[in-house]
């Protein structure tokens, strides 16, 4: 089935959504309670033990204190507009990434409760994790969140939960560069499904050493001139960008960010915006 044909306002040829994971704080750890540490660690150090990762949770920790800083800078000298993915725990935890979002005038999105997978919940686990989520988001940054990001994996009835508890889109797709509805959760109603995309998501560089910033910067650019040629031809995609504090906020990696950026600032056509705003134009423009 080809894609749908999209049209961004003010003619635009491609929209650009750049995606703020925020996870330090809410990851894993014997301190919150937990069987044992995080699995997902730069230092290459997991064991099925019920002890405490001190030196994992310090790098999750530079994310806010170093890392934070560097990638606020960049959105705001090329005003970048993004949707931020937060943990509600992590802010909570770190209210300055809240009123650093308060601030840009940038979109929260609940990537749930904690950083934690939510398949293992029960339906009323599920919606607990759900609203939990939801209300704390809102009160550490003043907006309700419209969309949702799950921890890699979600259950048959997320977006039916979803869609009773408000939101008006999710984000656990790869299927695609535009957005489309789901019109199968709930009889009469649909929620937009806004694609999200791995390959050039900065967890690469975190996950396999050998992926250079310059070979990320690279995929990514190239991602990006290929859709903009597909605009042009006539047909606008989405291209969404994934980042990390405690990744692409390195010394030696958040030039690569800069670099990117520039490029999408020297193309003429961009719209650039958050994922809520691309999915109510999408939804105004093809209602369901």
């Amino acid at each position: 089935m080809l894609q749908e044909r999209m049209d961004w306002p003010g003619g635009a040829k491609i929209a650009l959504s750049v995606v703020v994971n925020v996870e330090e704080g809410s990851e894993m750890t014997v301190a919150r309670g937990d069987r044992g540490m995080e699995p997902v660690d730069e230092l290459g150090v997991f064991v099925k033990a019920p002890i405490r990762n001190y030196g994992n949770e310090s790098n999750y920790l530079y994310g806010i204190k170093a890392g934070a800083p560097r990638v606020v800078e960049l959105l705001e000298r090329f005003q970048i507009m993004a949707s931020w993915t937060v943990a509600a725990m992590s802010l909570e935890n770190h209210p300055a990434i809240a009123e650093a979002i308060r601030a840009l005038g940038h979109e929260p999105v609940s990537h749930g409760w904690r950083w934690i997978h939510q398949f293992k919940f029960d339906e009323a686990g599920e919606r607990d994790f759900i609203a939990r989520a939801s209300d704390s988001i809102e009160k550490t940054t003043g907006t309700r969140p419209a969309g949702w990001l799950s921890r890699y994996l979600h259950t048959p009835q997320t977006r039916r939960l979803l869609i009773e508890a408000g939101y008006r889109y999710h984000m656990d797709d790869y299927s695609g560069d535009v957005p489309f509805w789901d019109r199968e959760t709930v009889a009469g109603r649909p929620i937009v499904i806004m694609p999200y995309s791995l390959d050039t998501n900065d967890m690469k560089m975190w996950t396999d050493p050998a992926y250079t910033p310059r070979a990320w910067l690279d995929y990514a650019i190239t991602t990006f001139d290929q859709l903009y040629r597909e605009g042009e031809a006539g047909a606008p995609k989405m291209m969404s960008l994934g980042l990390h504090l405690r990744i692409i906020g390195r010394p030696g990696r958040i030039w690569a960010l800069e670099e990117f950026l520039r490029h999408v600032r020297s193309r003429e056509g961009i719209w650039v915006a958050s994922r809520g705003e691309i999915a109510a134009h999408f939804a105004g423009a093809r209602p369901a």
